[in-house]
């Protein structure tokens, strides 16, 4: 699977209505430096200490906003 990697602060700066909101994200631990990654699909899932957890998702023209934020291609 392919996936984009970003900060946390990078990810709010991309969330849109229809998806999770900052206070949801940050009930289930994204601070702004936090590891998060994307997927095709809009999966958001963050670096936990020992694994990845899915965190919500993305809608609508996320992949242009994904890269515009980044600077980065899917890998």
């Amino acid at each position: 699977m392919e996936f984009i990697e970003m900060l946390g602060r990078q990810l709010l700066k991309v969330v849109t209505e229809g998806g999770p909101t900052p206070e949801e994200l940050a009930k289930v631990g994204l601070k702004e430096d936090s590891i998060v990654r994307i997927n095709r699909q809009g999966d958001i899932e963050i670096r936990r200490k020992d694994r990845w957890d899915l965190i919500g998702g993305l809608i609508g023209d996320f992949e242009t906003r994904v890269k515009r934020e980044t600077g980065l291609d899917w890998a």
